[in-house]
Order: C-alpha cells, then structure tokens, then sequence
C-alpha cells in the first residue's frame, strides 16, 4: 500500500515537513519527495534554451512628416461627469469583555536558575630545575682576546705660526676710493599748487537750458467712502450642501459567510517534535585536575652574568682636543660707529603734505521738495468692468426612484463551506503514522475500511 508524506496529506499548503539537507536518521537511498513537480516532472539532460526571437533594438528614422493627432485626441470623447454620493461610515462601538493575554509560551516554559560556567582551561605550570648551571658557550671557547697594540698617528706636524706685527695695510677700495660731495638731482614733478582761473563759472547745463517750467495741476483726492452694511440676511449654503442633501436608502448587506471557530474538546497535550526527538541527557560534571602546589627552590639566587665575570676595566686618559687656540685682538681704542653710507647719505628734513580738496561747483537746491513722479502725473484712471463667469451651473440631479446598491461581487459570490487542513491535526483522521524518513519526512498509512461478510 502506498505511503503520504505529510507534505502530500496538506490541502491548504502550509504544513510541511522539515526539509534537512542531512540525513539525521539514518543512510538510506530512498528518494526525498518534497514536491509534487518533483514526482511528475522528472531531469532532462543538457537541453539549451530556445533562441530568442526578438528583434535587435535598431533606430529606424522615419523620413515622413508627423501628425501632432494623437489616438487619445481622436478617440476621447468628454462625458459629463456626475459626483457619486458619499457613504456615511458607522459609528464604532468598543466591544465589551477582558482580553486574555496568555500565551502558549507563558503557559509551557518554566523559568530555571543558570549558573556561570566554570573556566575548564588548567593553569599555567612552572617548572623549576634545581642544581648549578656551569657550561662554556661556544662563543666565549671559538673567540679568544687577543693582545692588541694602540697604533700610533700618522698626521703631520703643525708648522704654521700666526705673525707677532700688528696689521697695518689698506685695501684696494679705500685705497681707489675718493669721497665727493653729492647734489641732490632736479625734480621734474608738476607742482601739487593749484592754479586758480579768473574767468567765472559758467553753471548752465544741457537740461536747465531745454527744460520747460509748467504750471501743475491741482491733486485730485478721492473722498473715503462710508461703509453700509447690507440689509439681505447672509446665505452660509455652500455648493457641497446644495448638491449633497442625502438620498434615502438601506445600508449595503454583508455577503460575507459567518466565522465559525473550530475547537475540539480534547486536552492539548503541549509536546513537540522537537521534545519526543531529543530527550534530555544527564551530562556529568568534567572532572578539575589539581595543580601541584608550588614549593620554592632552595639556596641563594646568583646574580652575576657573563658581562660582569668577563668585563676588566682600563684605566685610560682623556684625549686632548686638536684644533689651534683662539687668538684674540685687545683693542684699547673706542669704536667708532660711522660708515661710509652714513656720511654719503645723510637725513633730509621732510614734512607731511596735506589734504588736497575740491572746492564744490554746484550749489545745494533751495525750497520745498515737490514728491510728484512722472507716473503719478501721466496716470489715466479707467473704470473697470467685471468679467462674466463661464463656469456652468452645478444644478444637482434629483431622482426619486431609490438607490441600487447591489453589486457584481453580492450577485456572483456563493459562500462556500471552509474546509479544515487534514495535516493540521497531530495524526491526521484516516492515516496511521508509519515510519520517519531520513531526512525528517513524516510518512502515514491510508487507513482501509474493513467489510464485513454475510
């Protein structure tokens, strides 16, 4: 007799089994039935896909004048169109009772104490070796120290002597060097003096001479209008409540099939798959390995090292410096601070010049300031006219016949019996469990209703 996975059993095609990619059972060569695909579509061999038949994305010019008539230009007609009435939502209304926030989990776990695990790692062993250590390395018995001599120096003796008579020779410059008096040169600058005309200023100008005077006009002023109040009652009806005044109808039916709950009377037993797989084992507890306490070495520790065993101290002198000795010049006399920059050049007496000022040319204007603009002269007032609205009339639509409220979906729906998922059971009605595959499929036996025999 044939096997159902519990992939096959489901009807709604949200139970699966765990789908592993090991096997954690046990090494069989049975085939994994995940899908249905799977069973009826089997593998080909190496089938290459079918070549496109697709056009190559080319730019093609057409060389023809364009039309600017589009379908939709030519096709659209305007309808007039008509405001659907609004629908007025229900008032919510709280539903009455507690809500029970238990969960599953609150219900099945139970909380435990958990200590910090203790470090397994053993310690750190020293191991201390008792006794002297006397041995020659191999450097100290390979290099021997070698009596070596100082060489001596091979520089030459210093034979110069600097000279006892005092220094008395002039140099080239002062000897070719004779000192004339400089003269200051001609300035060939214009004199910052300003040169006054005897002629009088002529103030007239190109718009004084053309200009017109002419005599202005009295300002016309508008009298300030008194407000009046009118005597009509204000009309506070707006278009959204003039077209919209209701219309009599029922409510809309729900065509929607009542929720029935399924609940069964048996006692939710709260195992898993998980908790019948894996039961808990008793883990001893890993065994500490103790450490040998430590016990120090005995005697005194020496200290001494190869370098100061080995080490002989020289007694050895300081080397004296090679280069001359500075001679310095003892001058009585006092100094004397001229050069000959300073005497060739010496400090002229100057004075600031002082500010150079225009004197003004055009006088400032007498009299009253007249704030007329040429705008405000040259204006023409004209007398508006209000334009005339186009905008059509939103006369409502009144109908007395009463509103369908009837729709395609309350016309065609045929509210159907739901169905429950076999799969969603513990042990789905009508199969036996059989058996557990390797890679965590669920596999049951169809149960076969037995006939009796007259």
């Amino acid at each position: 007799m044939r096997s159902w996975c519990l992939c096959q059993i489901c009807t709604c095609g949200r139970h699966h089994c765990p789908h592993g990619t090991t096997r954690i059972y046990e090494n069989s060569g049975t085939s994994c039935p995940t899908t249905e695909y799977l069973e009826k579509y089997p593998t080909y061999g190496n089938v290459p896909p079918p070549q496109s038949l697709k056009p190559k994305q080319e730019f093609r010019a057409c060389r023809g004048k364009m039309e600017g008539i589009t379908t939709f230009k030519s096709d659209y007609r305007p309808y007039e169109i008509v405001k659907q009435p609004r629908q007025v939502p229900e008032e919510y209304k709280p539903k009455q009772g507690e809500i029970d926030l238990g969960t599953t989990y609150k219900r099945d776990f139970n909380s435990y104490k958990v200590q910090p695990v203790a470090i397994i790692r053993p310690l750190e062993r020293q191991q201390a070796k008792q006794g002297k250590l006397d041995t020659v390395p191999t450097y100290k018995d390979d290099y021997r120290a070698w009596d070596i001599q100082k060489t001596d120096l091979y520089k030459p003796e210093q034979t110069y002597h600097p000279p006892a008579v005092k220094f008395g020779n002039s140099t080239t410059f002062q000897d070719d060097y004779v000192p004339r008096e400089i003269q200051p040169r001609q300035s060939f600058k214009p004199s910052p003096v300003i040169k006054r005309s005897t002629v009088p200023f002529n103030g007239d100008t190109s718009h004084r001479l053309d200009y017109v005077p002419y005599q202005l006009e009295f300002k016309f002023s508008r009298p300030k209008e008194v407000y009046k109040p009118t005597t009509q009652p204000f009309e506070d009806l707006t278009t959204h409540r003039y077209d919209f005044q209701g219309l009599a109808g029922e409510s809309a039916k729900l065509c929607r099939p009542p929720y029935t709950r399924v609940t069964q009377n048996a006692h939710f037993e709260g195992s898993t798959e998980f908790r019948e797989s894996f039961q808990p084992w008793e883990i001893p507890p890993p065994a500490v390995k103790k450490t040998p306490e430590y016990v120090p070495p005995t005697g005194t520790m020496q200290l001494n090292s190869t370098s100061h065993l080995d080490y002989v101290p020289y007694q050895t002198k300081r080397v004296v410096p090679i280069r001359p000795v500075s001679q310095k010049r003892n001058n009585n006399f006092p100094f004397q601070g001229k050069s000959t920059t300073k005497e060739d050049f010496p400090a002229w007496e100057s004075c600031r010049q002082g500010l150079i000022k225009k004197q003004q040319q055009i006088p400032n204007p007498s009299g009253k300031f007249d704030g007329r603009t040429t705008f405000r002269s040259h204006y023409v007032p004209h007398e508006l006219n209000a334009t005339q609205s186009c905008k059509p009339v939103h006369a409502p639509v009144k109908s007395s016949a009463s509103f369908d409220d009837t729709t395609m979906y309350c016309l065609e729906y045929t509210p159907k019996k739901r169905e429950i998922c076999p799969a969603s059971f513990p042990s789905p009605p009508g199969y036996i469990f059989e058996n557990t595959n390797s890679r965590g499929h669920h596999f049951f036996r169809k149960i076969t209703p037995t006939v009796e025999a007259f």
